[in-house]
């Protein structure tokens, strides 16, 4: 037999190896995760449906999440994709912090009382500067004794 045919097979073997093992590797740590889920425990299923752990049925494998107050689901333990953390002290922060100018007036905070924004429709007003720049170049262009 070739010696280089020799040297492929072994690659190709070692490779397979090495990928298998990473599968398993992450299979066991998806196994670990979802066998550690508990009643209470914000998560994300596989198809992308957000909400708390409520009840866990040992038995018949299954996860009841609560999406909405009131609206619960039932979801095989493998469905089950992660564990959402939101830190609540973090979201309390947030929540809690207003953030005030000088003058008094809150910043980065809109109200209903607050006066509607103007939003333009397309990107043309957006670019006033450029435009009020390519105007001048033309005044300075078409100016007698100009530097041309």
């Amino acid at each position: 037999m070739d010696p280089t045919l020799i040297i492929l097979f072994v690659v190709l073997a070692g490779l397979m190896f090495f990928m298998s093992s990473r599968t398993r590797k992450q299979q066991r740590a998806q196994q670990e995760f979802r066998s550690q889920l508990a009643p209470g425990q914000e998560v994300m299923t596989g198809s992308g449906l957000f909400g708390t752990v409520v009840e866990i049925d040992e038995a018949s494998d299954t996860v009841t999440i609560e999406s909405t107050p009131g609206n619960q689901t039932r979801w095989l333990r493998a469905a089950i994709a992660k564990r959402v953390d939101t830190p609540a002290e973090e979201a309390d922060e947030v929540a809690d912090e207003t953030d005030v100018t000088e003058e008094g007036s809150k910043t980065g905070t809109i109200t209903p009382g607050d006066d509607p924004v103007d939003v333009p429709d397309d990107l043309s007003s957006l670019d006033t500067a450029q435009r009020v720049y390519r105007e001048q170049q033309r005044r300075d262009d078409d100016e007698p004794g100009a530097g041309k």
